[in-house]
């Protein structure tokens, strides 16, 4: 066979080759055996690499308490109250606002301001429920009814009956971010005092509840200021809105 010929050979076997493998990988490729661990499976997390990971005696891992069934429940309750809770305050502040600012239309930024932070508030909730996959509470529909015929029915009674509702919400509201709070802060301090690291997320959740607080405490400042305690009869209308809201809590948190 002369040299032209084999060089000719050569190259259309060189062009075809990727074309086989690609059709044919099995006849093209060396066998590849996969070989599944039977390991059980952890949250730590497995390292790819061939050689041994070595743990370094001058930085240890941080030591993590998994959270007890109780501690998972209360978290998931607290996520779920709290976001129908900040579903009803935006929903109050929508139904209050055409007739309040149409009487008194000083009030229109004062009452966007307060809308904007509680519907601030609510996406924040969004997210974490989200994020963590806790069930929202099945009582949506009756709560938005409520909220929203409450907000209504305070701001056609007056400007004071408005700033009244807003004085009742936000006292057992303040109350209850504060109960959450101090649960959350007492269960950091066992763990720390067992040796235990507090992780990141639940850090973040302590500091997103007092600032949320925070401003939930402002709005009740600004209903004083703005003649809360004039309605009439404020210790009925406050009363009755607080023991309202009492009962949402409890079952919004079950439910």
């Amino acid at each position: 066979m002369s040299i032209p010929r084999i060089q000719s050979r050569i190259v259309r076997h060189n062009l075809q080759s990727p074309l086989r493998d690609f059709l044919i990988p099995s006849l093209s490729r060396p066998n590849q055996r996969r070989f599944l661990s039977t390991a059980p499976k952890n949250n730590a997390t497995v390292s790819t690499s061939s050689s041994p990971t070595l743990i370094d005696p001058s930085n240890p891992q941080p030591k993590r308490k998994p959270l007890t069934k109780e501690q998972r429940e209360f978290l998931s309750s607290a996520l779920r109250v709290n976001q129908a809770g900040e579903l009803a305050a935006c929903l109050i502040y929508t139904a209050q606002t055409p007739p309040l600012i149409n009487a008194h239309p000083h009030l229109r930024p004062l009452m966007a301001h307060m809308y904007a932070q509680e519907e601030g508030h609510f996406n924040t909730f969004n997210s974490l429920i989200a994020k963590h996959r806790v069930r929202p509470t099945a009582l949506y529909p009756l709560w938005s009814v409520m909220a929203t015929g409450l907000g209504w029915s305070t701001a056609v009674m007056g400007r004071e009956a408005a700033m009244a509702c807003t004085e009742a919400v936000e006292t057992e509201i303040g109350g209850h971010y504060n109960n959450q709070i101090r649960t959350l802060l007492e269960m950091f301090e066992q763990w720390e005092t067992e040796g235990y690291e507090v992780g990141e997320d639940l850090q973040d959740l302590v500091k997103t509840l007092r600032r949320i607080r925070d401003e939930e405490l402002e709005h009740l400042d600004h209903a004083v200021d703005n003649d809360a305690k004039k309605a009439e009869p404020h210790w009925l209308l406050t009363g009755a809105i607080r023991l309202g809201c009492r009962g949402a809590i409890w079952v919004s948190e079950r439910v």
